[in-house]
């Protein structure tokens, strides 16, 4: 393993507070996997029980619903890891995961998981932290989609993506994701998510310039999510 390699591993968030003789020793007793963009990493119920630590590139999860439609419920950049759950509890995988780039993989056994969790209490906290927020999602996820309509759904993903760019002084998305990745955060359709960013374009509360959309109105934006009277009146 090479310095550079070595240095983007050790800020792998589960391996922060490890020392380099502890993250070499770890890597040793792991195997590396590399996964190509859209290349499905893990299928749900595989019984595999490894840890994936994310080195290079990034994942997203998700599921299909009885019908078909593919609902992403989170997405994992580099530093980051996914798979806890099967190592802990032994029960078989959850959800799929699919490469959303070229990424780079170092695979974990469960054991050498468990190992690290036993001595290393910082991790063993920042895995605990990890679970709450993965509850946390899920608890706003169900709540979104028992109480918003699909168009709602897709204020709220915008509105979570939306962040104050300083330089600008401009609240806006960048980059934008793909109006697939979009219908698939609010599962709905791309057909929705495009009537959507028109509807929101003419009303003049978001304006897209390539792959960056600014968001112009973001109070609007929030009573548009929180009008519950049609999805289309609110635009009006």
């Amino acid at each position: 393993m090479n310095q550079e390699l070595f240095e983007k591993l050790s800020r792998v968030r589960l391996l922060e507070d490890m020392d380099a003789e502890a993250i070499s020793s770890l890597e040793k007793r792991s195997h590396w996997r590399r996964y190509a963009r859209d290349e499905q990493i893990l299928d749900r119920d595989s019984p595999s029980r490894d840890v994936f630590l994310i080195v290079e590139g990034s994942v997203e999860v998700v599921n299909y619903s009885i019908s078909g439609r593919e609902v992403a419920f989170g997405h994992v950049g580099e530093g980051g890891y996914f798979g806890e759950l099967s190592a802990i509890d032994g029960g078989r995988r959850s959800a799929n995961i699919i490469a959303v780039e070229s990424s780079l993989l170092l695979v974990v056994p469960p054991d050498i998981f468990s190992d690290i969790l036993t001595q290393s209490p910082p991790a063993t906290m920042q895995v605990l932290r990890r679970l709450a927020h993965i509850i946390r999602t899920a608890d706003d996820r169900i709540m979104d989609l028992s109480t918003l309509k699909a168009v709602q759904r897709v204020y709220v993903e915008l509105l979570r993506l939306t962040e104050f760019d300083e330089k600008s002084g401009r609240d806006l998305i960048r980059p934008l994701p793909t109006q697939r990745d979009m219908a698939r955060r609010a599962s709905t359709s791309r057909e929705t998510v495009a009537r959507v960013l028109g509807q929101l374009t003419r009303a003049d509360v978001v304006e897209r310039k390539g792959r960056t959309l600014f968001v112009l109105d973001k109070d609007r934006m929030m009573d548009m999510t929180d009008a519950m009277e049609g999805d289309e009146e609110s635009l009006r």
